[in-house]
């Protein structure tokens, strides 16, 4: 009769269960990973997947027992690293749905909102619009395969210790998040500037002309322009979110 040792099977085990579980951890919060369609039962075995195939780049982890005490801070560790993970490419998103919500307001469009079933909030039609595409840029970037080098690169900065708090230290996501409101800025700028010059022009014709109902020509005037910018502007889009992707992934040595 064939018997295995409780020692055996942890280290069987303990090799895959580590990048198993930053993995699963990474798809509960990453863009398209998470997303309400995606079965949990298609998450755990891609989770499972990736771990088996990130055998053969990963160093040699540590071999802990589930009766140990270190056990619930390794497992917290990985939780931790890969909710940062995948917070840190939902920023993105945020910065560039944040540049499209202040170029709504710039249009005058921002009373259009509709309720995001993802963020569970109220998101305008402009806003959401920058989001769908930002979403599209992310697979057509490769996106989706950035953050699971991320993962798999992680363990070298932040290998399988238990030393949670530290992680957290090293990431310095507080950072990225302050980062939102000067990306979106960056993003909306060439809008901005239209819209100004728009807005501006209106004014004179204001004044020169009087008698003009500026209301009613203004608002479908800075409408049209803003559609066509944004259209004119849209390829534009491309390489702020490459740098932004490219920043939140090298805190955890995806850009090693």
């Amino acid at each position: 009769m064939i018997t295995f040792s409780e020692a055996q099977l942890v280290a069987w085990i303990s090799p895959i269960l580590w990048p198993f579980l930053r993995v699963l951890a990474m798809f509960s919060v990453a863009p398209i990973f998470s997303m309400r369609v995606v079965p949990m039962r298609v998450k755990v075995g891609l989770a499972f997947l990736v771990a088996v195939c990130a055998q053969g780049v990963l160093g040699e982890l540590p071999v802990i027992s589930v009766n140990d005490r270190a056990a619930l801070a390794a497992v917290t560790q990985q939780v931790v690293v890969g909710l940062a993970i995948g917070f840190s490419v939902r920023i993105v998103f945020a910065a560039v749905e944040m540049a499209g919500e202040v170029i709504g307001l710039q249009m005058g469009l921002s009373f259009a909102s509709f309720f995001d079933p993802a963020s569970n909030a109220q998101l305008s039609a402009v806003g959401r619009f920058f989001g769908h595409m930002a979403l599209l840029l992310f697979v057509v970037i490769n996106g989706h395969l950035m953050i699971l080098m991320a993962v798999v690169r992680s363990f070298d900065r932040f290998p399988v210790n238990g030393n949670f708090l530290e992680a957290l230290g090293q990431m310095r996501l507080y950072e990225l998040g302050a980062s939102i409101f000067s990306s979106a800025l960056w993003i909306a700028l060439p809008m901005i500037a239209l819209l100004l010059f728009v807005n501006l022009t209106m004014g004179i014709i204001s004044r020169v002309a009087p008698q003009m109902n500026i209301y009613a020509v203004g608002f479908p005037v800075t409408l049209t322009v803003g559609l066509l910018g944004i259209a004119a502007t849209l390829p534009m889009l491309e390489q702020p979110v490459l740098a932004l992707m490219q920043r939140s992934i090298d805190l955890f040595g995806g850009g090693r």
